[in-house]
């Protein structure tokens, strides 16, 4: 598989504060990435600095192929309507409309209202088709999700997963970690400024959670076990159970969320 993305030794200070700490990342052609991170942590700081929208310190990014880019914060002017926009954007970039993609996105459904009469929801999709007009191969997504229903988050996540289908690589920035689970092939974690963690979320749970929870309910309510040896304990609990002649009502397994495993990397308590 072909690179995407290639950052090597990347640094940025705001003064005296040092926000990245020499990261080394690569991101592959055809994967939906996802960098994670709590506030503070330089995530922001290294997606800018890979659109650049940033300037940095040291270092060397090279990003192989055309990009779009939807921000977190982003706005247009007050009464322009959604159409018109996407007829905007796609002269400055020499594009044709994909009607197909705005259908999906429920731009149409928008299409006669002004830019500030959409909700947080319906600007982001719109934010969103604004940036696939220019047909970019690496796709930068912040928070695309936020604000959105039920409904659009699934129709979002459908789009997503089309897009990753007809080879685009895909740049994930959320805060939703079964959102991270159910779409992203890799997950690099960023701490302190450095990248603590890159890989599949499998194996986040092979490097952290040795140890499972075992949730067992009786009819004298639920109670939760953690071991390492899920055999032993698992035995031993069922013995237990057995001889104090207590019935089992529900029994469940666990290794772990991905938001245990990445609040653990990050030296945080899951709350």
């Amino acid at each position: 598989m072909s690179c995407a993305i290639e950052v090597h030794g990347l640094r940025k200070s705001y003064g005296d504060h040092l926000v990245l700490n020499g990261v080394d990342l690569q991101i592959q052609s055809g994967e939906i990435f996802a960098l994670l991170g709590v506030n503070g942590a330089g995530k922001t700081t290294i997606l800018e600095c890979i659109e650049g929208l940033k300037k940095y310190d040291a270092g060397r990014i090279i990003v192989y192929g055309k990009t779009g880019i939807q921000l977190q914060s982003s706005a247009l002017p007050a009464h322009i309507r959604p159409m018109e926009a996407v007829t905007l954007f796609a002269k400055w970039n020499k594009s044709k409309i994909d009607h197909s993609m705005l259908h999906i996105l429920g731009i149409g459904e928008i299409e006669k209202k002004q830019y500030i009469q959409l909700s947080t929801g319906q600007k982001r999709r719109l934010h969103l088709a604004l940036a696939l007009i220019s047909h970019p191969d690496i796709i930068f997504l912040d928070e695309p999700t936020a604000g959105l229903d039920v409904e659009g988050r699934l129709a979002l996540h459908e789009h997503t997963r089309r897009l990753k289908s007809q080879g685009k690589t895909i740049i994930l920035a959320s805060h939703d970690m079964a959102e991270v689970e159910t779409l992203c092939d890799r997950i690099a974690i960023l701490n302190k400024g450095n990248i603590v963690f890159c890989g599949t979320a499998s194996e986040l749970t092979d490097k952290i959670s040795k140890k499972y929870v075992i949730y067992i309910k009786t009819p004298k309510g639920e109670k939760h076990f953690e071991a390492e040896d899920i055999e032993d304990t698992l035995i031993a609990l069922l013995r237990e159970l057995k001889n104090k002649k207590i019935p089992i009502w529900d029994l469940k397994v666990d290794r772990g969320t991905l938001e245990q495993h990445f609040m653990e990397m990050t030296g945080r308590d899951v709350k």
